[in-house]
């Protein structure tokens, strides 16, 4: 099939050259998709750029190692309270020293609920998992002895 003398692209392919021109269209459209870090990805709003985190978001990768250790440990230890048993370490995502602070903070705080109630308790575990989690980090966190 000639037009004027030059051949036409495709002639004699047929529908392969058809169906490889959408493939290529749909590959070319998906390939915008994967890399959020690209030039090509969008800017924030101006709404969600000045909205602030809500008070429940995981802590920024910079944080302090000692907050992400409190907040474990304080998450834990209200379950840990609440169910009255203790679970494997490795399946809350706790260290070994972490551990170590957990049960004392939840066995502090078992008897602080006994003696005077669930919010004092819950104040404590805030309390004893910060001061652990400060000591802990202070005097080399993980990563110093075996295993810890």
């Amino acid at each position: 099939m000639r037009t004027g003398g030059t051949p036409v692209l495709g002639a004699g392919v047929g529908v392969g050259v058809g169906a490889g021109v959408g493939f290529l269209v749909v590959l070319l459209t998906l390939g915008g998709c994967g890399d959020s870090g690209s030039a090509t990805a969008q800017a924030p709003t101006p709404a969600s750029a000045s909205a602030s985190p809500p008070p429940s978001a995981p802590p920024s990768p910079s944080a302090p190692p000692e907050d992400l250790c409190t907040r474990l440990v304080a998450h834990w230890s209200r379950e840990v309270l609440d169910q009255n048993t203790y679970g494997d370490y490795q399946s809350m995502g706790l260290s070994n020293g972490q551990y170590d602070i957990l049960i004392k903070v939840v066995d502090a705080a078992r008897a602080a609920k006994k003696k005077q109630g669930a919010a004092a308790a819950d104040q404590l575990i805030d309390r004893q998992a910060r001061s652990g989690c400060v000591r802990w980090y202070r005097d080399g966190g993980p990563g110093k002895g075996p295993w810890q």
